[in-house]
């Protein structure tokens, strides 16, 4: 199994995915996109191959003609600096992440002072939206998570009867659990959670079978991954068109 292409595959999937319960997913032949102008996520452009003059020109002109800003990952896996053509034809560099992967051979002790909810109603789903946009301030719409899609949860951390974070979990049929939007709310933070939310989504990734975690880290979150560990696989440079002031 290539775990590189599998760690994008989770994502490009997961994007897919959110983004075709929404009726806002289009697949073209040189890359996908998905636009839902009602939240800030997914709302990605994501090529099928390393980018060259020809597909940006196209994808730029496409994101000309669209209103909600679409964001470019880049992944530094085609040994080319292709990256260069976006930075030269008007689009910045919003943010940097590592792509890291964590083979499973072990058993995971659970933090039982911390409880992992799925999110199963209406109520739940207004929660988690809340949740994360305190953590990562940005907007991810509760629509998106109802109807609950099989191969995702959407989960909220809690301690006893306080919520604590979020963090949300994308499987495969290769036994990959893909780890996403794990976050613990300001005032939640310094007391270790974040290393029990994920020491808990292991402890039942593992339980389930599942053979390979993936995740894309932030600079904030990497010295934890590597902690547990986590292998550093590639970097994920995200893109957008450049604003007019």
């Amino acid at each position: 199994m290539d775990i590189i292409k599998e760690n994008i595959k989770d994502l490009t999937s997961l994007w897919q995915k959110v983004s075709e319960q929404a009726n806002a997913y289009t697949t073209g032949e040189d890359f996908d996109f998905g636009e839902i102008s009602y939240s800030a996520w997914p709302n990605k452009l994501w090529f099928h191959h390393d980018v060259n003059k020809r597909t940006l020109d196209s994808a730029k002109s496409l994101l000309l003609s669209h209103s909600t800003r679409l964001t470019i990952p880049y992944w530094d896996i085609y040994q080319s600096t292709a990256y260069e053509l976006l930075e030269a034809n008007g689009f910045e560099k919003l943010s940097e992440q590592v792509g890291m992967y964590l083979k499973l051979t072990r058993t995971y002790e659970k933090a039982d002072e911390l409880e992992l909810k799925k999110v199963t109603d209406d109520k739940d789903a207004l929660l988690w939206s809340q949740l994360f946009e305190k953590a990562f301030n940005y907007h991810i719409s509760h629509k998106l998570l109802f109807p609950v899609h099989p191969d995702i949860d959407y989960l909220i951390a809690w301690q006893k009867n306080e919520p604590v974070g979020t963090a949300l979990v994308h499987v495969n049929e290769n036994g990959v659990a893909g780890i996403h939007a794990m976050g613990v709310i300001p005032e939640m933070r310094r007391k270790g959670f974040a290393e029990q939310m994920m020491t808990n989504i292991l402890y039942e990734i593992t339980e389930q079978g599942f053979n390979y975690a993936t995740l894309q880290a932030s600079t904030l979150g990497q010295g934890l991954y590597l902690k547990l560990g986590f292998k550093e696989q590639f970097i994920m440079k995200n893109y957008a068109l450049r604003q007019e002031v």
